[in-house]
């Protein structure tokens, strides 16, 4: 059993009937193993699913340039399709960028990089920085309360609220409203970003996964990756933190981002 664990067959397991430090050895290799099986199927769904992110735009672009050789096309015709273009092309840019903003969130911060900080100012940021696409939609949109300091990194801090904020503001109607609400409860900072929206129709688990897809997941926004919850997941636990999600009673959703404090 040793020698096709080595070989790659992470799924097996050892039997041993001793209570001893060989019991012990080959509970740690057990654990060891079903580990690296983990973690091969979720590299091998990972692939999968980037595949089939890239197979989409792709062949939108190569498709339309195809038939722009076509010499006798109207001009209106080929330039609706170089539109397409352009638009599959932003596309791929976008999911390239949300790639290399997960890979830096997994990295985690170096210590050199943390500092104490305040959040409600980072909040704020946030909020004027998005207030023109929430005029858009006539969302009001503002930040509420006070929260504890933590021991974080702004930039990632700010990008983890980005994409919540960002993410509720695309799932409220024209008029709606969304809130940062900030608080201190049992030694932790509180960050929940809360809506009047159509709520969570998924597991709302299931939202931080990377491509999640479900046509009615917030996870997956108008022209997102899929990728965003699972940036705020990964820069939330680099924190040593924790981030749910949930129905609000009165309605819409509502997404916690809990610190411990300093």
């Amino acid at each position: 059993t040793a020698k096709r664990i080595a070989g790659g067959s992470y799924g097996v397991q050892l039997r041993s009937k001793y209570d001893d430090e060989i019991g012990d050895l080959a509970e740690t290799i057990n654990d060891m193993s079903s580990k690296i099986n983990q973690n091969e199927k979720m590299q091998t769904e990972f692939i999968s699913s980037l595949s089939h992110e890239l197979r989409t735009p792709l062949t939108a672009i190569s498709g339309n340039a195809e038939l722009m050789l076509d010499p006798d096309m109207p001009q209106s015709t080929r330039e609706h399709f170089c539109e397409i273009i352009l638009s599959e092309s932003e596309r791929l840019k976008k999911l390239t960028n949300s790639l290399l903003a997960l890979q830096h969130a997994k990295e985690g911060v170096p210590a050199a990089a943390l500092k104490r900080l305040d959040i409600a100012p980072v909040a704020q940021e946030v909020v004027e920085m998005l207030e023109p696409i929430a005029q858009d939609k006539n969302v009001t949109l503002r930040v509420e309360g006070a929260a504890p300091d933590i021991l974080g990194n702004t930039d990632r801090l700010k990008q983890a609220i980005i994409n919540l904020v960002d993410n509720a503001i695309r799932h409220v109607e024209e008029g709606g409203h969304v809130r940062v609400l900030l608080s201190g409860v049992n030694n932790q900072a509180i960050v929940a970003v809360k809506d009047d929206g159509c709520g969570i129709e998924d597991d709302p688990s299931l939202l931080f996964k990377r491509f999640y897809r479900s046509d009615a997941s917030r996870a997956r926004n108008s022209g997102g990756a899929g990728l965003g919850l699972a940036i705020v997941k990964e820069i939330v636990e680099s924190f040593d933190g924790t981030v749910t999600a949930f129905n609000a009673p009165e309605g819409g959703a509502v997404f916690v981002m809990a610190f411990p404090t300093l």
